[in-house]
């Protein structure tokens, strides 16, 4: 990262504030709802502007849309797939983290299991986790890319008080209006009005969660405001860590004054948080998989993760020969430190609509967590097989070789107590299992600037709104990544345990182990990339007729990476007394310096039909292209993909009332798709080999997007989609075959997915009472290329109850209330190539199992 960067960022944002498109419709007043509405109702925080009084009637059930559109329109009359969610309907929806409040919305498969951070979120059966989704706030991003080193858009994007709505944008013009975008996630932010007006809430969950949110905002002067908020939060956790999951919060704030013809918005958003990844678990005993491990680690409540790992010791070796020791704590979590300043500018110059946006971000994260690697296996088999059968030194033969012959077994221990507390496997569930500590570092910044200019122009053929503009980046990472495995029991909060060498005599000669360490460093990396970039963008949105409209857009961006990585060896550090430290990571000395200047070209176009203002249809293509990270210029033989992804999608709308349907087919093609897997390869003969594969993903769907509004306070809303995610035409340099894969179901995609959610509104002695439920699908997904292994589908039910009475309002909340068993991602590390040997999953991420929030909140 370089200190030139982050001032010429700074420079650029400045220059910048001389204009962009409306962002009268970022600003409107939020007055909170007294109760909240239904999810398609127009919410006060997102009411038209007095100067638009045709774009929206809230007869015509029609939220206000700003992402991805060259000006306000009503959601009805949009030609691409949208949701707008208040911040009264997020609290309705009450999420456990971003990713499940996407995956209420259709299109939106999610892993949301994870924690509160950093979970699978994935647009239309497309192959990223997260990577093809750009989140934003006030339309623009905080960090350029999507996917920055181990941290994600919701991330450093975090839902509070100061949230006044979330649009989602799928599919469409996301290509144009961002960059990594088939879809975007804008968080708008809370604006000060003429009135004063505030909120403090208090959430206690079960779960041992406490949580403080706040916010206020109101008038400086009689033309400048301002508004202030935030949250701070403790969380036990969903799983029993033995330290706690979450604690941290952030704080946001702006002033925004008005001009005659525009305003000025200065924000700025603070957040320091710790939040501990939950990574995957054993479920059944593969000996016999008809065997749950439930007493031993608990579906709902158990993990991996242990006070045992708080005194990590990583350890490697310096160029200069030394050997590193770096204390890592895995209570430690996610921490990441994030700061951002934004500004943002908009005006109309007689009929010229001028608008800028700038930011400056500076972040570091460091992060602990503990990933599955292997499988569990037997204890004994593990520590005193003499022979896997094809050739490969066990645990014993490399005892014998390092100790001498005189090894006669290996037996455990508790590790730290240097053998004296033996661990006998057969009196536990009678598996061991390595898994993966994980300790990076990383610092990044990002300054990013946007300047825009759109007009509305009347011809003899309509009237054009056209907006052009220009987007620019300067951003850089730096790296230290460090993994090492430990051997453990297989167990809720597990403890690490030593594998020691005895001869004939009982004596201990030596140890596969160190201290739980099954091998230190396996991998390193530490580099530091500097990136910048630029893109000019374009769309017109052409009204033919009152009801007929046609848009088109494009984007061309322009990127340069400089960056250089340390390169590696590997090295003994030589204590004659274990095997953990043979073959440890190394700097070599070596630097690698690297340059890549990727550009790309994104392009959308459709049409919208309003047959009236009830009824409309709409057709759309986009083209996407994703330029390389700038990860790849930090990392050791990278692999280098631009990858392409076009989308088409029809959609039928009609609106009547607080009554709403839409029905969006959509098929997309993703290509390269790169993937490797175990085939004949016809050039050295061998089938049993991960042989690498080049194709496309096909996925043809519908979303389905609903709500019906009946007499007497009652609703019914839901979202489902079904599609069919497909591998396709996968080729191999060298000409093996992919028959096996070809036209099989994406790796943990799902076909059906959705969920339906019925209320009812009504008064008891002047106070406003919501019930609610849920009920959610996510339908059979598989670990691997072959489809061998699945993940069963599974469905949860939540439910709540609101209680509005004045300015005082009392919600209870509940999820998964009858604990039903899911599984999610299964043992990415392993079993993508041939599934887990057994036709269901056994090694999972599950669902979390019941969880009951009470939300207590007073409003001014």
């Amino acid at each position: 990262m370089t200190k030139f960067g982050l001032r010429t960022g700074c420079a650029f944002i400045a220059l910048s504030i001389a204009a962009q498109s409306p962002a009268w419709a970022q600003t409107v007043p939020a007055t909170p709802p007294a109760a909240t509405p239904p999810a398609d109702a127009v919410p006060e925080a997102a009411a038209p502007d007095a100067t638009t009084p045709d774009a929206a009637a809230p007869e015509t059930g029609g939220d206000i849309i700003v992402t991805g559109s060259a000006r306000q329109q009503r959601r009805f009359d949009v030609s691409y797939a949208v949701n707008s969610l208040s911040n009264a309907d997020i609290q309705k929806l009450a999420p456990i983290n971003f990713a499940d409040l996407l995956g209420k919305l259709p299109g939106f498969a999610v892993e949301n299991t994870g924690g509160e951070v950093q979970n699978i979120i994935r647009l239309r059966g497309l192959p990223s986790d997260g990577g093809l989704v750009t989140f934003q706030q006030d339309g623009l991003p905080m960090f350029h890319e999507n996917d920055g080193n181990f941290f994600r858009g919701d991330s450093i994007n975090r839902f509070d008080l100061m949230t006044q709505r979330v649009e989602v944008v799928r599919g469409g013009p996301a290509p144009v209006y961002a960059s990594y975008a088939a879809a975007i996630v804008n968080n708008i932010t809370v604006s000060g009005t003429d009135t004063t007006r505030g909120k403090a809430q208090v959430t206690l969950g079960d779960t041992g969660l406490y949580r403080l949110d706040a916010y206020q905002a109101g008038p400086i002067d009689d033309s400048t405001y301002y508004a202030i908020g935030g949250f701070l939060r403790r969380h036990d956790g969903y799983r029993d860590n033995g330290f706690p999951n979450d604690r941290g919060g952030q704080v946001r704030a702006n002033i925004k004054h008005d001009f005659s013809n525009g305003s000025l918005r200065v924000s700025g958003n603070y957040l320091n948080d710790h939040n501990v990844f939950y990574l995957p678990i054993p479920t059944a005993d593969p000996r016999d998989p008809s065997k749950s491990l439930n007493q031993y680690i608990d579906f709902f409540s158990g993990t991996m993760n242990s006070p045992a790992l708080r005194n990590a010791n990583i350890r490697f070796r310096e160029a200069d020969g030394t050997t590193r020791n770096v204390d890592a704590d895995l209570g430690n979590g996610r921490h990441t430190q994030f700061g951002n300043v934004g500004v943002q500018y908009d005006a109309d110059y007689d009929g010229w609509k001028v608008a800028a946006k700038g930011g400056v971000s500076v972040g570091k994260l460091h992060f602990n967590a503990l990933y599955s690697t292997s499988n569990p296996s037997d204890a004994n088999a593990y520590a005193n097989a003499t022979s896997n059968g094809i050739g490969t030194p066990t645990n014993l033969d490399n005892a014998r070789k390092a100790f001498g012959a005189g090894v006669t077994r290996l037996g455990y221990a508790i590790a730290g107590t240097n053998g004296a507390e033996v661990y006998d496997p057969n009196s536990a569930s009678g598996l061991v299992v390595p898994a993966q500590f994980r300790d990076v570092v990383s610092k990044y910044y990002s300054t990013q600037g946007d300047l825009s200019v759109t007009r509305s122009i009347a011809t003899g053929f309509g009237t054009h709104d056209l907006r052009v503009g220009v987007y620019g980046s300067l951003y850089g990472e730096t790296n230290e990544v460090a993994y090492q495995d430990y051997l453990l029991e297989v167990k809720g909060k597990p403890r690490t345990l030593d594998l020691i060498a005895y001869n004939a005599a009982g004596q201990a000669v030596g140890s596969i182990t160190d201290n739980g360490v099954l091998r230190y460093t396996t991998t390193l990396n530490r580099g530091n990339t500097d990136a910048k970039m630029y893109a000019l963008y374009a769309n017109d949105t052409w009204e033919l007729t009152k009801g007929l409209t046609l848009d088109g857009g494009v984007r061309h961006e322009r990127y340069s990476f400089n960056g250089y990585a340390f390169a590696t060896t590997s090295a003994n550090l030589g204590d004659p007394t274990t095997l953990a430290d043979d073959g440890v990571r190394a700097f070599t000395g070596q630097i690698i310096n690297s340059k890549l200047s990727p550009n790309i070209t994104n392009w959308t176009g459709g049409i919208n039909y309003d047959v009236t203002q009830h009824l409309g249809a709409y057709a759309r293509a986009s083209h996407l292209e994703t330029p390389p990270s700038t990860q790849v210029t930090y990392q050791i033989n990278p692999t280098i993909i631009t990858s392409k992804a076009n989308q088409y999608e029809v959609g039928l709308k009609a609106a009547f009332g607080r009554s709403y349907l839409y029905l969006i087919g959509f098929y997309t093609r993703y290509n390269p798709l790169n993937a490797s897997f175990v085939a004949l390869d016809p050039v050295t003969g061998r089938n049993d080999q991960s042989v690498p594969f080049v194709g496309k993903a096909e996925i043809k769907g519908i979303e389905i997007d609903g709500n019906l509004a009946l007499p007497y306070g009652f609703a019914v809303t839901g979202a489902l989609t079904i599609s069919d995610p497909q591998y396709k035409s996968l080729v191999n340099a060298n000409g093996a075959s992919a028959g096996d894969v070809e036209g099989n179901q994406l790796v943990r995609e799902p076909k059906v997915y959705g969920n339906i959610r019925p209320s009812v509104d009504f008064d008891v002695a002047g106070s406003a009472v919501q019930i609610y439920g849920r009920y959610e699908y996510t339908g059979k997904r598989y670990v691997d290329f072959f489809n061998n292994t699945a993940l069963p589908a599974y469905q949860t039910v939540g439910a709540g109850i609101t209680l509005t009475h004045d300015t005082w309002q009392m919600q209870v909340v509940g999820d998964n209330l009858f604990n039903a068993k899911g599984l999610t991602e299964g043992n990415t590390r392993t079993d993508q190539l041939s599934g887990q040997g057994t036709a269901d999953a056994i090694y999972g991420r599950p669902n979390f199992g019941r969880n009951v929030r009470l939300v207590v909140s007073k409003s001014w």
